[in-house]
């Protein structure tokens, strides 16, 4: 290796270095923010409540994306959508271009009581959409859902296409190739759209806040014990958050990432 080599190297380490040190100085920071006078945060039912929210309703995102994605990034990445394709893969990618807050009031006009489908549950049923679990999993779904399309199509695109003929030409249906050979050479790429999105969906505010500020998420119960009691209560309540998502993270990544 030469010293002009060497010499990159260095400089590129030292970057990726201060990269890391960017990432964890703040979250270590943040979870000294337990200690003896904050540590008893968590037996406050209401912050157990809204984390178990986060959690349950962000896995419940990812999951209805892995429904509703897959099946998605499959058209776009056979071509399905013609000479609208740049078109369907601009409005996938949308919600990631837009502010949260702005998805928010959007979404408002949608299931809000007098929204254009949150009118019909209201008037038909009684139900208001807003200020509830399905509303925050609906927040949580647009700003998410990208990350699980995306992933999936670019893993569907890798898929070797004399895999696919070889499958065709012995007389088995697309369903039996989606499922045999599509599926299977693409779980990689799925699952990281299915870890994206849940990361996503769990750290969601804005829209959410503005859809449902009851029931509370974890995000929403920091925003609000900042505003409403003191900035050591809500670090503590986010220190919490922060080792749930890295305990979440680290044990599927670990667990389902070795069965790639």
């Amino acid at each position: 290796m030469s010293k002009s080599d060497k010499a990159l190297y260095l400089i590129f380490f030292s970057i990726a270095m201060m990269v890391l040190f960017f990432i964890l100085l703040p979250l270590i920071r943040l979870v000294f923010f337990l200690n003896p006078s904050t540590i008893s945060v968590i037996k406050d039912k209401s912050v157990l409540i809204s984390l178990w929210n986060s959690i349950s309703l962000s896995l419940a995102t990812a999951g209805i994306a892995l429904v509703i994605g897959i099946p998605t990034a499959f058209l776009m990445s056979k071509g399905m959508f013609g000479k609208f394709e740049k078109v369907v893969e601009t409005l996938v990618d949308l919600p990631l271009a837009i502010p949260h807050t702005v998805v928010g009031i959007a979404l408002l006009f949608i299931i809000g009581r007098k929204g254009i489908i949150g009118s019909i549950f209201y008037n038909s049923f009684g139900f208001k959409m807003t200020g509830t679990r399905v509303a925050i999993v609906l927040a949580m779904l647009f700003v998410s859902l990208p990350y699980t399309v995306s992933s999936a199509r670019e893993g569907f695109k890798k898929v070797e296409s004399s895999l696919v003929k070889s499958a065709m030409t012995l007389g088995a249906p697309m369903s039996s190739i989606f499922k045999d050979i599509y599926l299977p050479l693409s779980k990689s790429a799925i699952f990281s759209g299915f870890m994206l999105t849940w990361a996503r969906a769990i750290s969601e505010f804005g829209a959410v806040v503005i859809l449902a500020y009851y029931p509370m998420t974890a995000p929403v119960k920091i925003y609000d014990a900042f505003t409403q009691y003191s900035l050591n209560t809500s670090a503590a309540i986010a220190a919490y958050l922060l080792l749930i998502c890295l305990a979440i993270f680290l044990t599927l990544r670990f667990s389902l990432g070795e069965r790639k």
